[in-house]
């Protein structure tokens, strides 16, 4: 499911996150010609398309809320600083950033050097 918004990501990370307490917000964008990411309905799965032969299916534990806005950003919340971080590295290592061309998966707003 791919859900397209034109609001801001903040006011739709504020509309998602509105009852629960997030400390920590993370926020991945995928680069390249293809690439896509979309949870299912529960939020429990990752699916990501990167270019390979099949799709990239990543199990959210419970404790990582996980949104896919637009088929590109993807944002990871919670509490707990170390599982969200370690689920990002997680999500980073399927496709990291090339320097030269650009595409993977790297930080919102990072310029890579």
């Amino acid at each position: 499911m791919i859900v397209k918004y034109e609001k801001p990501i903040w006011v739709v990370v504020r509309f998602y996150v509105k009852f629960m307490e997030a400390k920590l917000f993370c926020f991945l964008e995928i680069i390249g010609v293809g690439y896509k990411a979309s949870t299912n309905l529960q939020g429990f799965i990752l699916y990501l398309k990167l270019g390979f032969g099949h799709e990239i299916r990543l199990q959210v534990t419970s404790s990582i809320c996980v949104f896919c806005f637009k088929p590109n950003p993807i944002c990871c919340t919670k509490i707990d600083h170390q599982k969200v971080t370690q689920f990002v590295v997680n999500v980073k290592s399927c496709k990291p950033p090339k320097v030269y061309k650009g595409k993977g998966i790297q930080y919102q707003n990072k310029i890579l050097h």
